[in-house]
């Protein structure tokens, strides 16, 4: 009985120091940037919403660029040479507004005097609070006693911490850092610039087209699946987020400027919620002139509104769905944003989105080259 426990707790002792070991590995190497700039190469993730927490610790920057999937492919770099800013990159891939709006406080704390920002309808969505979000997780960002245990003592930090170790021993860097986006681990990308941006060498014609734009719209239109258009819309829950999310942010930093923009949808996105889900573009319609009222009324906002620039939402050509627009467009995005081009005036703060209006009710011509590609 005696050797079961003696080799019982040799077995526990030898767990504890390897958990410890794994978790001082990870606070040393500390391959998210929680804690300090990497002593190492550094190296980036895809996953943002991980990712940006220790982008805010780790990089300097005046301003943040935030969005969904729809600000997800621009580069730092970019946004630099176009605004004349120090940027940092914090979009998220289907982020919500109050993802957002916590992750851009973070960075205001951390120095953003300038914030960007794409806004959507859809991210002001009902959806959980912030502090029961799972798939953000606050305690990282905020680096409480429950985020940092997790971080030091997370098995997939270990690992990722192990790659960084053997990548920085001379003879392995340039083999590993070459495999790196092929093997399963998440810091993968040696360029921040790089972090969810599309391949330099990307074929843009195959990528966004006319076809794909179109067969997207066919997709959403479809009587088995159009009802998704305006699954989780509901006009009052989305003012409140917008109160609460948008406004709220604004008004608690009146030294911050902050640029915002609603992206340039293809003109299908609202051609097919006219078709089959009138409601939802009628809620579209009205929290986004809400949105215009309130936003144009601030000292610190500029609104932007490029939904209604038919030159680019109406050639089809520019998009890989409806709504997901092309490189070419991210370029004239930040050339419109830094002209003002485009710019929302505060005495006539729904005049684009009427226009906009305008443009939904008259268009047919989809119709027509759907009927001859059928």
């Amino acid at each position: 009985m005696r050797d079961t426990f003696t080799h019982l707790r040799r077995l526990l002792l030898a767990s504890l120091a390897c958990v410890l070991g794994a978790a001082a590995l990870t606070y040393v190497i500390d391959p998210l940037q929680l804690f300090r700039a990497s002593r190492l190469a550094a190296f980036y993730s895809d996953d943002t919403r991980v990712q940006n927490a220790g982008l805010i610790r780790s990089q300097s920057f005046d301003t943040a660029f935030m969005g969904t999937s729809l600000a997800i492919h621009f580069r730092q770099s970019d946004i630099d040479r176009a605004l004349g800013v120090h940027s940092l990159k914090l979009a998220m891939t289907g982020s919500n507004s109050r993802q957002q709006s916590f992750v851009l406080e973070q960075a205001i704390d951390h120095g953003a005097r300038r914030v960007i920002w794409e806004m959507d309808d859809f991210i002001f969505v009902d959806a959980a609070d912030i502090e029961a979000d799972p798939y953000l997780s606050v305690d990282l960002y905020r680096r409480t006693i429950k985020g940092i245990a997790s971080y030091l003592f997370s098995a997939a930090m270990a690992k990722e911490s192990l790659f960084a170790l053997l990548r920085s021993v001379p003879p392995l860097r340039q083999p590993l850092t070459r495999a790196a986006p092929y093997l399963p681990v998440k810091f993968a990308l040696s360029d921040i610039d790089d972090i969810y941006a599309l391949p330099r060498d990307f074929d843009v014609a195959r990528g966004y087209n006319a076809e794909k734009t179109l067969a997207s719209f066919v997709y959403i239109t479809s009587p088995v699946r159009s009802r998704f258009l305006g699954e989780g819309y509901g006009y009052d829950a989305m003012v409140r987020h917008f109160e609460q999310d948008a406004l709220g942010l604004i008004a608690r930093h009146p030294d911050v400027t902050f640029d915002i923009y609603f992206p340039p949808y293809s003109i299908l996105q609202f051609v097919a919620m006219r078709d089959a889900s009138p409601e939802t573009l009628k809620i579209v319609t009205d929290l986004t002139a809400v949105i215009a009222r309130r936003l144009t009324q601030l000292p610190n906002a500029r609104l932007h509104d490029f939904r209604a620039i038919k030159a680019v939402t109406h050639d089809l050509g520019n998009y890989g769905d409806v709504i997901h627009h092309s490189p070419l467009v991210d370029a004239k995005v930040l050339h419109w944003l830094a002209t003002g081009e485009y710019r929302v005036d505060p005495k006539n703060p729904v005049a684009s989105l009427n226009e906009l209006k305008a443009q939904v009710e008259a268009y047919r011509s989809a119709l027509s080259t759907l009927g001859r590609m059928r």
